[in-house]
């Protein structure tokens, strides 16, 4: 018993790690996904693999929840600039910085979601590979897909959705696609009170999209480590259970040679 709680121990440590590494993600580096996602991969060890693999837990659940906060932050703050604009030319220059600077964080936290979706579903991969019983276990999602197959499911959802609220203003994801490109959009956005109304609304809609995807995503990320939680923890039943047969059958008294009669030579 007090070996399987320091293997629960080990595993909660390694879902922490990840969190951690996400959340000293820096907006510009948010959309190089890969990283984290290619150590699975690099990993030999599968006593290490788990240990990395199941990091996130709640710690990733309570950053995605973070996420979400900021998304809807930024959502109210772009609709008290639109309700400012509606009673201006433009907006100052002053106030018009703080809006690229709330619209760029927008993009980063797309991208940061994105990652955590990449991440996962990835994680998901290696371990279907690696553990069989991992691969067979069965799981609550729709048409027993995998939870890589789910999570790419809800990115290109996320991102196709984003795209066409960005159409829907002649804008293409290109030019949200990166910070230099969503700063390059702004300033020509920023010369008249139409542009700067466009931006706002089409900030304003990605915002709420995000809250809501985000959500979404959190719930993944539970369902996913609760999934991961109870293989784990079979696993270490069954091996509890195996060095405890090993244990009794090496601790067992040998029978006594004793009392029996005395092999005796006859001629």
């Amino acid at each position: 018993m007090p070996h399987r709680c320091s293997i629960s121990n080990r595993w909660m440590t390694g879902l922490s790690a990840l969190a951690i590494g996400f959340a000293n993600l820096a907006p510009a580096e948010a959309g190089t996904a890969t990283g984290a996602a290619t150590e699975w991969t690099q990993v030999l060890n599968n006593s290490e693999l788990v240990s990395l693999v199941g990091q996130s837990g709640e710690q990733i659940q309570n950053q995605v929840t973070q996420i979400s906060q900021l998304g809807h932050q930024i959502e109210t703050q772009l609709n008290i600039y639109q309700n400012l604009l509606q009673n201006t030319a433009t907006l100052p220059s002053h106030m018009w910085g703080q809006v690229e600077s709330d619209l760029n964080r927008l993009r980063s936290i797309v991208d940061q979601g994105q990652s955590i979706s990449f991440s996962m579903g990835n994680a998901d991969d290696v371990l279907q590979q690696r553990f069989q019983s991992y691969a067979n276990l069965k799981t609550n999602l729709p048409n027993a897909a995998s939870f890589s197959s789910t999570y790419q499911t809800w990115s290109d959802t996320n991102r196709d959705t984003i795209a066409s609220t960005l159409k829907a203003a002649s804008l293409t994801a290109d030019q949200f696609d990166s910070e230099g490109a969503t700063m390059s959009s702004l300033r020509s956005m920023s010369e008249t009170a139409d542009g700067q109304m466009k931006a706002l609304q089409v900030g304003h809609e990605i915002a709420s999209q995000q809250v809501a995807q985000m959500q979404k995503l959190r719930g993944l990320v539970s369902q996913q480590m609760t999934m991961m939680g109870t293989w784990l923890q079979t696993e270490q039943t069954d091996k509890d259970l195996a060095q405890a047969r090993r244990e009794k059958f090496f601790s067992a008294t040998a029978p006594s040679t004793s009392g029996g009669e005395r092999m005796k030579v006859e001629w």
